[in-house]
């Protein structure tokens, strides 16, 4: 096959970048971070007339006005990557129907000289608004070709693809000349002679001599005061009407203007479109919160209706497969029972743990991906907007928040799109008490065994509560350490589209796979190590698997007692070991609950009457995982029927409840015998919830701040979680030992209190040195 070429696709956000990059590449694509940071790069391949591509796809920008390191990092990635010449060929992907607004960006890649051509994307979407278009008009005036499509249909991709092995051998180099004010076209003509001379991949000369006048640090790097002595660009400066970047800025935008104008045509007036309609709705003061809010409770009952019906099926089918099956075709080969142990209820167990996360987390994905290809993302952060003024926030910070309800670790590596330092920060303190898809599978399992009526509402309430505590950990950052105020919310509200499968099923794959690989790395290890330790006795021998002499069960004890507030007692040691292996990854600690009370389940039926064991059958296995999909899909169907869990069922004799709510048997009968109820199992969750990170989400906020703020993020969290599972507990059993309760409520808020003021005290010292270096 011929080379390889290089293709950079670079556009505003919603300008369908994403789609038309998905549109060129399909599922033939890879994830990785940018070097040195760890904005997620993504390239994906395509052949076309036997030439290979790799298409990369750059974070979506509106402008490349990069002068220092503080500024958005997706700007300087973008801006970076164009000036290195690292690609073949740039795609300009230009909404059509914001054509004016999408040529800013366009007239700063023709400054820089590169070989480009431009996607005119949306084309149907100008027309339906009434716009004519002369795409030849508009080839001309910026001096490339332009290939309209339409994306989301794949309209014009083979056209595109067409252009683009074109473009790769003749390489267009933008002809368009960007005319600025007579003054500064003066400054730059005096700086091209020694420009010129620069070697070549420096950049163009004219773009270097615009980005040196505004100070861009890159351009100072390419030509350094040796070549530009910085008291020549000084005294250019001071010969100017106006600052730098206004006049670039007047311009790019009369470039823009002029071509939008000589080559698109607008009937004289406009209807109201379906966007503008939908949005007098969703973004009207009154209604647009509680819409919000029914939206986030649908997805959860999406999530956990539908998904969780899917859960026994991956359950029994892995567990048919890579437990029973591999362990019976171990017996078979005559495997000691300790390697047994390692390989099928260690690994075996682990994947399947790892499986029953599938289904609940690709369903959120899939709620989410729709709502972000909607367009209702965007909305949603301007109807916070007000909301995150409160805690000193800019309405742009809740998208970060948002992405958080998949993972915490892209939401906080989200943040670096946030312009300032404060927002950053404030919005990385909050970010971890968005329940992340983790702590789903941990929320299904406990809403089984303690809330098995209404179990759906108890998880609406469990991120509710995880937005009420980052809003109160907001607020208290905006009145200690982090005072100030909002900045500006300015964001695009693109119009609202119909979601592409393809696109949001491949989106549901990235992130499901990439999801279930980071989770079964830490899984996988974590329940073959805890199967050891559980049937490694504190003497050395083995064979004590779920035993009073067991380690795990020593280990358990040892840490117990610290929980004894909220309820755990020393019989729930698999608790404590939970939260204990939850520091790694908060989706061990369902693999953990799982396999330890599965384990002490299995025990205690043993226990009882023996029954004869059947002898395993694959064949029957997976049938019985088959047979689980409709009994449960019909299941959940009638729970939309009553979406608030109004029907508690009989409840009058506690045999027939138990049948009906599904926990005197088995794991959740474990539980439900260890627990204090429903007390002590909702403390449990809200300390889950609210304590620390996991080590990856930690990771992130190490390399997005430093060790200090990394530090204050576990211990702030860690005492949260702790105070709050407490004063719930205490609450909850307060008529059994008022006197003890009110101790340690008394006790949990006065440390919370004796927390803020410290943190008080900490900010306000903190502006009193800032104060004193700014007067010296």
């Amino acid at each position: 096959m011929a080379k390889k070429y290089t293709i950079g696709v670079v556009g505003n956000p919603n300008c369908g970048k994403t789609t038309l990059f998905n549109a060129l590449t399909g599922a033939k694509q890879r994830v990785g971070n940018w070097p040195g940071v760890t904005v997620e790069r993504k390239v994906g391949a395509y052949v076309h007339g036997g030439t290979a591509y790799d298409v990369v796809d750059l974070p979506g920008t509106y402008s490349l006005d990069v002068t220092n390191e503080d500024v958005s990092l997706d700007e300087k990635i973008a801006r970076d990557f164009v000036h290195a010449g690292e690609a073949d060929l740039i795609v300009n992907i230009v909404d059509a129907s914001n054509l004016e607004r999408n040529l800013y960006l366009t007239a700063q890649l023709i400054e820089m000289r590169q070989p480009m051509i431009v996607a005119l994307n949306m084309v149907d979407v100008a027309q339906a608004m009434g716009t004519t278009l002369d795409v030849d008009g508009i080839a001309r005036h910026l001096g490339c070709p332009v290939v309209p499509v339409v994306a989301i249909k794949a309209d014009g991709i083979g056209a595109l693809k067409a252009a683009i092995a074109m473009a790769v051998r003749e390489r267009p180099v933008p002809e368009a000349a960007i005319p600025y004010d007579g003054a500064l076209e003066g400054a730059m003509a005096r700086l091209l002679p020694a420009l010129s001379a620069l070697p070549a991949g420096s950049g163009d000369a004219r773009w270097l001599a615009a980005r040196l006048l505004e100070g861009d640090d890159l351009a100072r790097r390419a030509a350094p005061p040796s070549v530009v002595p910085e008291a020549t660009l000084e005294a250019l400066r001071d010969g100017l009407p106006d600052d730098v970047d206004i006049l670039l800025a007047d311009g790019r935008y009369a470039f823009a203007n002029g071509v939008a104008q000589a080559t698109a045509r607008r009937k004289a007036q406009i209807a109201r479109n379906v966007s503008d309609r939908i949005d007098r709705v969703v973004l009207n003061r009154a209604a647009g919160i509680p819409i919000f809010l029914v939206v986030m409770y649908l997805m959860f009952m999406f999530t956990i209706n539908i998904g969780g019906a899917f859960i026994d099926f991956f359950d029994l089918f892995t567990g048919a497969l890579f437990v029973d099956g591999f362990g019976a075709l171990l017996a078979a080969m005559g495997t000691p029972e300790l390697l047994t142990i390692l390989l099928a209820n260690g690994i075996g167990g682990g994947i399947q743990v790892v499986a029953t996360f599938i289904p609940v987390i690709a369903f959120l994905y899939l709620f989410l991906s729709v709502l972000e290809d909607s367009g209702y993302m965007a909305r949603a952060a301007f109807v916070m907007d007000r909301s995150m003024r409160a805690v000193g926030l800019p309405g742009k910070s809740f998208v970060p928040l948002i992405v958080g309800f998949g993972c915490n670790v892209p939401a906080i590596m989200a943040t670096r799109t946030l312009e300032h330092h404060r927002d950053r920060i404030m919005t990385i303190v909050m970010a971890p008490f968005m329940s992340c898809g983790a702590r789903l599978p941990v929320y299904a399992l406990f809403a089984a065994a303690f809330f098995p009526i209404g179990g759906q509402n108890v998880v609406f309430g469990l991120y509710l509560i995880g937005i009420a505590v980052a809003v109160l950990t907001g607020l208290v950052m905006k009145n200690t350490i982090l005072q100030g105020e909002a900045t500006p919310f300015v964001m695009e509200l693109p119009p609202y589209h119909m979601p592409t499968l393809k696109g949001v099923l491949i989106r549901v794959w990235e992130r499901t796979m990439a999801f279930v690989v980071r989770a079964g790395k830490i899984i996988v290890p974590m329940v073959l190590v805890l199967n050891v330790l559980n049937t490694l006795g504190t003497d050395g021998t083995f064979g004590n698997e779920d035993s009073d002499s067991s380690v795990l069960s020593a280990v358990g004890r040892t840490i117990a007692p610290a929980f004894s507030p909220m309820g755990l007692d020393a019989e729930n040691w698999p608790a404590a070991v939970g939260i204990f292996t939850g520091v790694l990854a908060k989706e061990a600690v369902v693999g953990t609950l799982d396999s330890m009370y599965t384990a002490m389940a299995e025990a205690d039926a043993a226990d009882g009457a023996a029954e004869a064991e059947e002898p395993f059958s694959l064949a029957a296995g997976l049938a019985e995982a088959f047979a689980t999909i409709p009994a449960n899909l019909a299941d959940a169907m009638g729970t939309w029927g009553d979406p608030l869990g109004l029907s508690v069922g009989d409840v009058a004799d506690q045999q027939t409840a138990a049948e009906e709510q599904e926990v005197a048997t088995g794991t959740f009968g474990a539980m439900a015998a260890r627990f204090d109820g429903a007390a002590g199992a909702f403390a449990y969750l809200l300390f889950i919830l609210l304590y620390f990170p996991c080590t990856a989400a930690l990771a992130a906020v190490y390399r997005e701040s430093n060790m200090g703020w990394t530090l204050f993020v576990a211990g702030w969290t860690t005492g949260i979680g702790y105070v709050a599972g407490t004063i719930f507990y205490q609450a909850a059993i307060f008529a059994r030992a008022p006197a003890v309760s009110a101790t340690w409520i008394a006790l949990m808020l006065g440390l919370f209190t004796a927390t803020v003021l410290g943190l008080r005290w900490w900010g306000l010292r903190e502006i009193d040195r800032a104060l004193g270096v700014a007067e010296s």
